[in-house]
């Protein structure tokens, strides 16, 4: 038998298992969400919460920090040993949360509401592994073009809004609704890239061009 192999046979299973990746799972249904993880290269499953997200009146950064939490957590009691990464974005404009629009008449009357005006993006994101969780989040504010009734129809005709918070995806056909953006455009769709990086190489999870 090679030396290696014998050396290898010698090391401890315990020992051994620091060597293996820990998988890392999405606990989201979120397209956005999943392809920015796939840009960003990582490696990952996708297996959305089913916990329930009842949240009393809080502040808007704790009300997303908790709502990616209790994602995460869900589906890290599922999955002991894997890093869950959660994560909730919400629009927050006058102290109110606007979230997806119930109908198109809703989509109408929320993006109405936004012409003109600056409003806050909030996106929460929550990290577990193991014993070890990372929770924070991170805000854009984001001014819209004062806009047109037929404007409103047209985008909400696309079908875009109705699964999203605030009735918009700045990623996709609202990009020409938008003025300007304050802050972090990944946070706007849904997932703060860079923060979530570094959040989880501290883990010791990387993405697929930083593994050797």
């Amino acid at each position: 038998m090679p030396l290696r192999h014998c050396i290898r046979a010698w090391i401890p299973a315990a020992i051994r298992l620091k060597e293996e990746k820990m998988e890392l799972i999405l606990a989201s249904a979120s397209p956005r969400r999943r392809e920015m993880l796939t840009l960003m290269g990582y490696d990952f499953t996708v297996k959305p919460s089913r916990a329930e997200e009842n949240i009393g009146h809080c502040a808007p950064g704790e009300y997303v920090s908790r709502l990616a939490r209790i994602k995460a957590a869900a589906v890290a009691e599922e999955n002991p040993g894997c890093c869950v990464l959660g994560s909730d974005t919400i629009v927050y404009l006058d102290g109110e949360i606007l979230g997806k629009p119930r109908d198109e008449e809703d989509a109408f009357h929320i993006l109405s509401t936004l012409s003109g005006r600056t409003h806050t993006v909030f996106t929460g994101v929550a990290i577990i592994a193991g014993d070890k969780e990372t929770i924070f989040y991170d805000k854009a504010e984001v001014t819209f073009k004062t806009l047109e009734p037929d404007e409103i129809r047209d985008y909400i005709a696309t079908g875009e809004p109705m699964d999203k918070a605030g009735a918009y995806g700045i990623q996709g056909p609202a990009t020409v609704l938008v003025e300007k953006i304050d802050g972090c455009y990944f946070t706007v769709i849904g997932l703060p890239n860079p923060k979530v990086y570094d959040a989880l190489k501290a883990m010791g999870i990387l993405p697929k061009w930083r593994q050797h």
